[in-house]
């Protein structure tokens, strides 16, 4: 007798939809469970045999690969735009895990790589040093704006703007004016450890 089953998820940010196909293409059980690590695994292990889940790329799918995949005989995470038959007729989310599950019982899914943790560490380092890094650009160019309402010439990185302002600085302090705006700087620090060293300069290569 074949045991294989075969499991079309879809996947949303509070529920799945499930839909368990056996090797004949009939559907041996259908349900909703929450998106949870637990509800999930739960669910999983109450089958039996050999076991084959699918579901579509999405935010979800990294870390629901992470979690099927020591539970599982085989685990294809497919792209959703070549599911053309995914599109046709009418569409649920139950009608769609039924679909995913046929797909993967005729092997007809495009499956999406999803390879080991180092991999996807390293995609979610860049991606966080790239935020960080338009952050970084983001308050330089604030800063400048205040160094120009206070009349301070300021062009390149942030260290030269430090120095820009610690030569108004010493002027107020010599002639008792005020800047623009009404602020006399204070001449201790000069603001010179607003930025490391060619670190806008860094974020703008970027």
């Amino acid at each position: 007798m074949d045991s294989k089953k075969y499991i079309g998820m879809d996947v949303h940010k509070e529920s799945i939809s499930i839909a368990v196909r056996n090797g004949a293409g009939k559907i041996v059980m259908e349900c909703v469970i929450e998106t949870k690590a637990s509800m999930i695994l739960e669910f999983i292990n109450g089958l039996r045999g050999d076991l084959q889940v699918t579901f579509e790329e999405g935010t979800w799918a990294a870390w629901l690969y992470d979690l099927l995949k020591p539970h599982v005989t085989k685990l294809v995470v497919c792209d959703p735009r070549k599911n053309a038959s995914m599109r046709e007729g009418n569409q649920s989310d139950k009608i769609d895990a039924r679909r995913l599950a046929e797909l993967l019982r005729l092997n007809h899914l495009s499956p999406v790589y999803h390879g080991e943790h180092g991999l996807r560490s390293l995609k979610e380092l860049v991606r966080s040093y790239l935020t960080i890094t338009k952050d970084l650009v983001r308050v330089m160019t604030r800063v400048k704006a205040i160094y120009r309402s206070w009349g301070i010439a300021c062009t390149g990185n942030a260290g030269l703007c430090a120095a820009a302002s610690c030569r108004v600085a010493r002027e107020d302090q010599r002639t008792g004016s005020a800047p623009p705006g009404g602020v006399l700087l204070p001449t201790a620090g000069c603001i010179k450890s607003i930025a490391p060293r060619g670190a806008a300069g860094s974020a703008r290569r970027e």
